[in-house]
């Protein structure tokens, strides 16, 4: 069903913005923790670039991985471009 496809695309998205927040996945790493291919995770990587977040890959001695720079804390994008508030 469109729904549950839906909600189940946005929970992944969510969870790999918690993962990417950490600073410690690469996208192997994070393919394997949210259990979708490498294509998946570039796919997801775009869509949360998208909506604003500002990710960027950062090499390492261990390789590369992804971090979040800026403020975690502004709203997210919608399909749009415009902030999503959250009514108080």
């Amino acid at each position: 069903m469109p729904f549950e496809r839906s909600l189940e695309i946005e929970q992944r998205l969510d969870a790999a913005l918690r993962l990417i927040r950490t600073g410690g996945y690469s996208t192997p790493m994070l393919a394997e923790e949210l259990g979708v291919s490498i294509p998946t995770i570039s796919r997801i990587v775009a869509a949360l670039r998208e909506r604003g977040h500002d990710i960027h890959a950062e090499r390492t001695n261990a390789g590369w991985r992804y971090i979040l720079r800026g403020s975690s804390e502004r709203p997210p994008k919608g399909r749009s471009g415009q902030s999503i508030q959250a009514s108080h």
